[in-house]
């Protein structure tokens, strides 16, 4: 969902690399309050009444690292400081503390634990209840447990325009300062225009956040919220605003939005509720997390709703992709509606590492989330790989590292250590997906993975998010599983070993039969088509790649994901291979081209006339499988059959090849 960015610092897009938002909110000492101009009679009760507004910093860090991580070289007070600055807060009554609301809402569902205010001496004090609320107005006002002893500051809610303001708060994580400048205009608030912030001239920095904006007197006239992007012309929330709040309720009205990243598409729509308070941290956080989850669920549902008609693999949007054959890749990619409304799948431009014993990383960026591919080591088993979850993190992190950043310095991580969440998922084509999630406690952060099973090791799509956006992603995640395009591939010795693991298959599998005899036969048996060969086709071992083309298509009306497409070659290396397609005819809805090719494969034309050619140093040989069509035939279903080697072959040799494996293909549809 999109959020409007009213934190001191910028909103940064979601993707595998680590977010540091907590990096730039070092925690250092507070040195003493000082101000050029404000009254030296009103700093002692300014200093008094602000607070730094902290979160503590994780206890336990299962991580692993290439090296002692380097903390000498960080400042003495921010290496040995038990807590992250995160914000500031006020007091504006006995016991009544404010501050900005996005400056709490860290420690929702944080994995650090809950936000406390630290007074200039260091005392923390742990917030005891909340007591307002508004997500829209962004502010919350709470009380402290066994609060200090301090005279709030006093209030002003008819501020005069173009005077003199200060605006208070813990600039840049470097303590509690005071930075002067004028109360310059009001600008209505975006959404509808419901109050007006104050604009002032003031810096601000991140860190400020939830600080006091004070008039020349020392009077709180508002709560700095926001900085302003292109100018020193930065946001506070009039502090009369806070003060007619309803008392103890929580408020949230404002919008929204929700995108899925397969279409261009949101919905966008109110967020609005309202819960009764005070509340303990605890309670207020569990309550804002489930009314904020339930409200991503319905906008979700509502977008699906709103596209229903025309999202894959509904529409004639849809129409030309269930037409479309396999392009055999094993790295997966998300279909997704083009801008002219068509269903495509585009394949991403993927790096690739290198791992031991012959295993790899491909990953991609697509959309919010990394694709990847992990080819297995040689040394790993799939039954190890599938049911050892720290086992494949640490490959991943071989081949697609993640680092921490320590002052000037980043270090590699080596491991996350076991995942904090495991779980199944079974989309709406029958795929059991693996959910995985790590926690990095240190950022605040979470690791989420959704791991696709596949002969050679796993097709996987993994992000980076915040615990408290842990639902969200995993409703956008879950959704795209079934828009996810993927062939499955793999050595003979791998898809033994994969068959094995039935609990893991997809569901079209059980419906097929593979089989195979190292130097003896190959066999292939599906409801739709069968064929065998022995080696005097093509070799059968161990290194023989076996490749499953997986495409979306409709079966009697309903949309399958099926196999369309498979490949056999002699080995990983040698270009030699036996290939079957599968050919569906043309919609009358179709482009000419749709036409044309099926025509050619209905009559045979070439390359389909069994007649050898060469083509980019490879000969070929093909001829269309089943009952032999007529002129007056309209088959749905037609399979083409194709046998290939490197270099020149002579043609009785090619047709006797042809032949063979023509003799035992038997197709099932039509």
């Amino acid at each position: 969902m999109d959020h409007a960015p009213h934190a001191l610092t910028s909103k940064r897009p979601r993707t595998w690399r680590r977010a540091a938002w907590l990096a730039a909110l070092a925690c250092l000492a507070l040195p003493s309050l000082h101000a050029a101009t404000l009254d030296p009679a009103v700093l002692p009760q300014v200093q008094g009444a602000t607070f730094e507004v902290v979160i503590p910093k994780p206890v336990k860090d299962p991580l692993s690292y290439e090296k002692p991580l380097p903390f000498d070289q960080l400042p003495y007070q921010q290496r040995t400081d038990k807590y992250y600055s995160v914000g500031t807060a006020f007091a504006i009554g006995e016991n009544r503390y404010v501050t900005a609301g996005h400056v709490l809402a860290v420690g929702i569902d944080s994995l650090m634990g809950e936000p406390a205010v630290r007074d200039a001496s260091g005392h923390v004090y742990a917030i005891d209840k909340v007591t307002r609320y508004s997500l829209h107005e962004d502010f919350v006002e709470f009380s402290l447990k066994d609060p200090p002893k301090v005279t709030p500051l006093a209030v002003n809610t008819q501020p005069t325009m173009n005077e003199v303001v200060y605006a208070v708060g813990n600039a840049l994580g470097t303590g509690i300062v005071i930075r002067d400048g004028l109360y310059t205009s009001q600008t209505p608030e975006e959404q509808d225009g419901r109050w007006k912030w104050l604009r002032f001239s003031a810096a601000a920095s991140p860190g400020n956040s939830g600080g006091p904006l004070l008039d020349k007197d020392g009077k709180v006239i508002g709560v700095v919220v926001m900085k302003s992007p292109d100018e020193n012309l930065n946001y506070a929330l009039p502090i009369d605003l806070v003060l007619k709040a309803p008392a103890n309720l929580g408020q949230i009205d404002t919008r929204e939005s929700y995108q899925l990243d397969v279409i261009e598409d949101k919905h966008t729509g109110p967020f609005k509720a309202q819960f009764p308070l005070p509340k303990s941290f605890a309670d207020f956080s569990a309550t804002y997390q489930k009314l904020h989850n339930d409200d991503v669920d319905q906008k979700l549902h509502a977008l699906l709703a709103e596209n229903a008609a025309t999202m894959f693999p509904n529409g004639q949007g849809a129409n030309r992709l269930l037409h479309v054959n396999s392009d055999l890749s094993p790295f997966p990619t998300l279909l997704h509606r083009n801008s002219n409304g068509n269903w495509v799948s585009a394949r991403a431009n993927e790096n690739k590492a290198q791992l031991p014993h012959n295993g790899f990383i491909s990953r991609a960026l697509v959309g919010q989330q990394v694709m990847f591919h992990l080819r297995k080591p040689d040394d790993v088993t799939s039954k190890q790989l599938y049911g050892d979850s720290k086992l494949f993190m640490d490959l991943l992190l071989k081949g697609a590292p993640m680092q921490r950043r320590v002052g000037s310095e980043l270090v590699k991580i080596t491991s996350l250590g076991p995942p904090s969440l495991e779980r199944d998922y079974t989309d709406a084509y029958q795929r059991h997906w693996q959910i995985r999630e790590w926690p990095m406690a240190y950022d605040n952060q979470l690791v989420i993975v959704f791991l696709l099973p596949v002969p050679d090791g796993y097709a996987a799509m993994g992000r980076v998010t915040e615990n408290r956006t842990e639902h969200e992603d995993m409703s956008d995640l879950k959704q795209l599983a079934n828009f996810v395009d993927v062939s499955y591939s793999g050595t003979l010795a791998q898809w033994k070993e994969f068959l094995a693991n039935t609990a893991l298959l997809p569901s079209v599998l059980s419906d097929i039969a593979i089989r195979f005899d190292y130097g003896d036969d190959f066999k292939y048996q599906s409801k739709r088509l069968g064929f065998a060969y022995t080696p005097s086709l093509q070799k059968i071992d161990a290194d023989s790649q076996l490749v499953l083309g997986m495409s979306y298509f409709q079966d009697h009306g309903k949309t399958v994901w099926d196999v369309s497409k498979v490949e056999v070659k002699s080995n990983v290396e040698n270009a030699e291979h036996v290939m079957v397609n599968r050919h569906v005819a043309p919609t009358d809805d179709l482009d000419d081209s749709f036409r044309n090719h099926w025509g050619k494969i209905v009559h045979r034309d070439h390359p389909d006339d069994g007649v050898p050619y060469s083509e980019n140093d490879m000969t070929y040989i093909g001829t269309v499988g089943g009952t032999k069509t007529s002129s007056e035939s309209k088959p749905d279903v037609l399979y083409t059959a194709f046998y290939g080697v490197d270099g020149p072959r002579p043609e009785d040799a090619m047709k006797g090849k042809l032949n063979l494996l023509m003799e035992k293909l038997q197709v099932n549809e039509h």
